[in-house]
């Protein structure tokens, strides 16, 4: 992702539009425009403008996220994480991996889903 497109996706975050968030800026919508469009980029004055209403420069530059954008139960969260043992951070992964729903056995038979449901399918006769 380019330094236009994180500029744009800070901005939706914040719900600015072009015009609005270069007047925080000191730029007029064009300069906004050609900013998100990687025709031009922004200086240190304006990035430390739109800090101050919220927008993550340093993920708008470098594509990582500063630890202020974590809200407070994410940071919870990462304390939590951090502060415990190797066997309980395995375990705290493992409780957050996405869920993958998967099919098994044979047609006729089971259908298993990652979520435990279980359906069970039996041959009726008419």
């Amino acid at each position: 992702m380019s330094i236009g497109q994180r500029l744009r996706e800070e901005r939706e975050k914040i719900g600015l539009n072009q015009t609005a968030m270069g007047a925080v800026g000191g730029v007029r919508k064009q300069a906004q425009l050609k900013y998100e469009n990687n025709e031009s980029y922004p200086n240190a004055e304006y990035l430390a403008a739109v800090a101050k209403i919220g927008v993550d420069i340093q993920y708008v530059v470098l594509g990582i996220r500063s630890a202020q954008a974590i809200n407070d139960e994410e940071q919870h969260l990462l304390a939590a994480f951090r502060a415990a043992s190797p066997q309980i951070r395995q375990f705290m992964l493992q409780g957050i991996q996405p869920m993958q729903t998967f099919v098994a056995g044979n047609v006729g038979q089971q259908i298993q889903a990652g979520d435990h449901a279980e359906i069970n399918f039996k041959k009726t006769t008419k």
